[in-house]
């Protein structure tokens, strides 16, 4: 019998190692969250810049008592279009949301919210959205739910629709309310 080279092994063994960890990542993993270090840290800076002539969501806003929900969207974002009737649907219930327009314009976005409806009681414009880099947004729609004293209590990452909003967010939403 040929001997066989410890060089011709090596390949196909690195190689299954790799694919074990991939495959076990992706079915023993939590896949569907993605972490966020800020949960329990105070909320990172709001933008500045206002989107056309709508209040101006401030970073007092975040810190005046009462639970507020700040959403990141844009009107280029299908995602963002499918959770706005849930968005409008919150605020019909006297939640406190706040919007930040993400890496949009000003035309658009205003176009859109005088079609769709504005839901938010203030908003932020992040046209280049270097504000979503400390808040960790990495594709909108996200939505973070605010402790009344600016604490980051929940990150949703997508969507707010479906069976998702009502298993997870919602309940992280009723649970900061309670408080």
């Amino acid at each position: 019998m040929p001997k066989v080279s410890p060089l011709v092994i090596l390949p196909p063994v690195v190689f299954a190692a790799i694919a074990g960890l991939f495959a076990g990542g992706m079915f023993f993993g939590n896949g569907d969250e993605l972490p966020s270090t800020l949960i329990g840290r105070p909320a990172p800076a709001v933008p500045t810049e206002p989107l056309a002539d709508l209040p101006v969501l401030t970073d007092a806003d975040l810190r005046t008592g009462e639970i507020t929900v700040v959403n990141y969207w844009a009107s280029w974002c299908p995602p963002c279009r499918a959770e706005h009737p849930t968005l409008k649907a919150m605020a019909a219930e006297g939640i406190r949301l706040g919007g930040i327009n993400f890496r949009d314009t000003e035309d658009k976005a205003m176009a859109y919210l005088t079609e769709e409806g504005d839901p938010f009681f203030a908003s932020g414009f992040d046209p280049r959205g270097r504000t979503s880099i400390d808040w960790g947004v990495t594709a909108p729609p996200e939505t973070f739910i605010i402790d009344g004293d600016g604490t980051v209590l929940f990150r949703f990452a997508g969507p707010l629709v479906g069976s998702d909003y009502e298993n997870r967010f919602r309940p992280a939403l009723e649970e900061a309310l309670a408080k």
